[in-house]
C-alpha cells in the first residue's frame, strides 16, 4: 500500500508528499482495521484539483475521531496524526467513509 502511495504521487509529480501520504494513508487504513466492521477494508488515492485526496471505507458507520493520548498511552495517535498533516479530513454521511486532501506546497515561479 506504502508503495503505491509512493508511486501514484511520483507519478502526479508529487514527489515532496510521498512521506506524508504513506503515513496518513497507514494511520487510516490502520484505524479501519481496528475500528471498522471487521469487514474488507478499501483504500483511494485521487488527484482533484491537483490536490491529492486519499479516502478509506471500512463499511462501519462509526466516525473516527481526534484523541488526546497521554505520554504513557501506546495507541490513540492516529486520527492526531491525520488531522495534523492533512490539508482537511472528514468523513462520508453516513461514516463509512473517511477522507482527507493533502496540500501541495507553494512553488515559487
Amino acid at each position: 500500500m506504502r508503495e503505491v502511495v509512493g508511486a501514484h504521487l511520483r507519478l502526479w509529480g508529487c514527489a515532496e508528499l510521498v512521506a506524508v501520504a504513506q503515513l496518513v494513508t497507514s494511520e487510516l487504513v490502520t484505524n479501519a482495521i481496528l475500528h471498522g466492521a471487521g469487514g474488507s477494508v478499501h483504500f483511494r488515492l485521487a488527484r482533484t484539483d491537483a490536490e491529492p485526496c486519499i479516502e478509506v471505507d471500512d463499511g462501519s458507520p462509526g466516525r473516527p475521531r481526534v484523541r488526546n493520548p497521554g505520554p504513557d498511552d501506546e495507541s490513540g495517535r492516529g486520527m492526531l496524526l491525520v488531522d495534523a498533516l492533512a490539508h482537511r479530513w472528514g468523513t462520508s454521511e453516513d461514516g463509512t467513509n473517511t477522507w482527507c486532501v493533502l496540500l501541495l506546497p507553494m512553488v515559487d515561479r
